[in-house]
């Protein structure tokens, strides 16, 4: 009987490449995203897509028990939905910030509960939670963003645990730069960066002008949905991956050297004269 995996946010970047890769791979895969039309992949063979706003919790009930109801068991879930919250904290409003842990917290937390009595009946099951680099460090101008990764990364590790017992693996995929439209649809600004009036501006142009020059190194999503792929099927107790050669770099370096070095190396790539 082929495995069936259960992703959010498909429409594009990561959670279309590793619906495509899964479906090369023979699983059944149920692919989720707010609107459906989006989807570039329903003839691909296994593939269902389903109606799925992970902030609206009647959305998530509904797309699990479909998905179950039509596939049978769900045997992986990729919690991959989430976007980018970019600017100074001090300029967020307060519907920018829910909205921001909305979709990347609280939407995790509603889709891992809606899958979890099955896969605790069947005694097996993979979750994967995309966090990012920006769940093991920091940079500028992301304060919020980072709130949630890092939020994300510390409610995984501590499932791990809990559902061990169960038969049920939690895993972490971190990615670093990928090269999808995450710096664009799915990037959300707290302020102006030409504003005349923020006075923040300088700061923000020069993070995203660091983002953008950073670009060239940035992963293929193909290449992340790799590692998402061996991550649900090499059947190891690893919770973490770190995804994406810049990623690897960037930790290695944390990791070898004093916080005090670190920041002060982030803060003149991000900022420059701006810090």
């Amino acid at each position: 009987m082929a495995q069936t995996v259960f992703i959010t946010g498909t429409s594009t970047g990561i959670g279309a490449a590793a619906v495509r890769l899964f479906a090369a791979h023979g699983w059944q895969v149920a692919a989720t995203m707010r609107n459906p039309a989006d989807a570039k992949f329903s003839n691909l063979p296994g593939v269902r897509v389903y109606a799925l706003d992970v902030t609206d919790a009647a959305s998530v009930q509904r797309a699990v028990a479909q998905a179950q109801r039509e596939f049978g068991r769900l045997d992986v879930l990729l919690n991959n939905a989430g976007y980018g919250l970019v600017g100074p904290f001090e300029t967020a409003t307060p519907a920018q910030i829910q909205q921001q842990f909305a979709t990347n917290v609280f939407g995790v937390f509603a889709v891992t509960q809606a899958v979890l009595p099955a896969m605790r009946a069947q005694k097996s099951g993979v979750i994967i939670n995309i966090t990012s680099v920006g769940g093991r460090t920091a940079f500028p101008m992301n304060s919020l963003y980072h709130a949630t990764k890092f939020g994300l990364d510390g409610f995984s590790e501590s499932l791990w645990y809990e559902l061990a017992p169960f038969g049920i693996q939690v895993k972490v995929v971190a990615p670093g730069g990928v090269a999808t439209d995450f710096a664009g649809r799915s990037l959300h600004l707290t302020a102006d960066p030409n504003g005349e009036a923020n006075p923040y501006a300088g700061q923000m142009r020069a993070v995203l002008d660091a983002f953008s020059s950073r670009g060239g190194a940035a992963s293929q999503p193909e290449h992340i949905a790799e590692i998402i792929y061996q991550a649900a099927t090499d059947g190891k107790n690893q919770l973490r991956y770190i995804a994406g050669d810049d990623a690897e770099r960037l930790l290695g370096a944390k990791a070898h050297m004093t916080e005090s070095d670190f920041m002060q190396m982030i803060q003149q790539n991000f900022l420059g004269n701006n810090g």
